[in-house]
């Protein structure tokens, strides 16, 4: 068995997977608050499915990845793969972006793990991207090399962000009083929704409440509060056109994935929202862009399949590994 994660800056989830398989068993979920670092974490999983420590591990993790040193991004956790490795006495232990490995997922999901919002038809062995709002904002890519996908390593989610109407300009001018750089994920994340959400309401001189990005959620989706239902529509909106734009930059003309943990929760909303319209609206590649197929996600666990494909050997190169000698 090889042990697989999915660390991001909220939840860590870990499953088991087989040697030489795609499937994970024993799947489950960790508040990262909960431990105090990811051995701790890694400890608590075994211990709850009353497994051994196996053999190997492959890790995605949502931060970048280029060295043996990992700081976290969204949060506390600073490793060392080496050390780690080392601490949970493994032989051999990688360690990849969460994004990478949700790329490489991608050619693996079936057809009960995403659904299509808006029109348009994927081309086979064409590029694929993806991107997904959750604590922050993942983007990477699949391109066919042949006889096996090569995933992107990048970090997209921290471009800039320029407003494409009145009313996005207003809301972030009224951000930028406080943020000198305005990226993609500052808006189109957990946090960047409870942000648009604050800065509607002041825009409109609105008493507002201190609420987490899941009860604007549910505000807007229940109609309770206009400023909240202006943010969801805003944050579909921006998503749209941030993925627009990956679309026109990767050639993603094997459709473009959206994934995280924000737009599965918002179902029919999604769908009859602005996003696939703001994806297309290209004065010049409008109809490049329409013959794209969007989908979201609704795997449960797609970026664990990621870290158990990145065990292959043409994906070697990825990441950072540790091998006890």
């Amino acid at each position: 068995m090889c042990l697989i994660g999915d660390i991001g800056g909220t939840n860590a989830r870990f499953a088991l997977v087989e040697e030489g398989g795609y499937t994970p068993q024993h799947e489950r979920t960790l508040a990262c608050a909960n431990y105090r670092s990811l051995v701790d974490a890694v400890l608590a999983y075994l211990d709850d499915v009353s497994q051994p420590m196996p053999e190997a591990a492959s890790l995605a993790i949502a931060t970048p990845v280029s060295n043996d040193r990992i700081v976290m991004t969204n949060h506390t956790w600073d490793l060392s793969v080496e050390e780690t490795r080392k601490a949970l006495g493994l032989k051999s232990l990688k360690v990849l972006n969460d994004y990478t490995a949700l790329a490489l997922a991608l050619p693996y999901l079936g057809n009960n793990d995403y659904h299509q919002v808006g029109r348009g038809r994927a081309v086979e062995k064409q590029t694929m991207a993806v991107l997904g709002p959750g604590t922050g904002l993942g983007v990477s890519g699949a391109i066919c090399a042949g006889d096996y996908w090569l995933p992107l390593q990048g970090e997209g989610g921290h471009i800039a962000y320029g407003p494409l109407n009145e009313r996005e300009t207003a809301v972030i001018d009224v951000i930028r009083q406080h943020h000198n750089f305005v990226s993609a994920e500052s808006l189109v994340s957990g946090p960047g929704l409870v942000l648009l959400y604050e800065s509607i309401a002041k825009c409109g001189g609105v008493n507002h409440a201190l609420l987490s990005p899941d009860q604007v959620t549910d505000k807007a989706l229940n109609g309770t509060d206009v400023s909240a239902a202006e943010a969801v529509a805003m944050f579909c909106g921006i998503l749209g056109a941030i993925a627009g734009n990956l679309a026109l930059t990767l050639g993603a003309r094997g459709g473009v994935f959206v994934g995280g943990g924000i737009v599965p929760k918002l179902g029919e909303y999604f769908t009859r929202s602005s996003f696939r319209a703001r994806f297309e609206n290209n004065s010049r590649f409008g109809q490049y862009l329409a013959e794209i197929p969007t989908y979201v996600i609704c795997s449960k666990y797609p970026a664990l399949i990621g870290a158990a494909v990145a065990v292959k050997q043409q994906y070697s190169h990825l990441g950072i590994s540790s091998v006890s000698h």
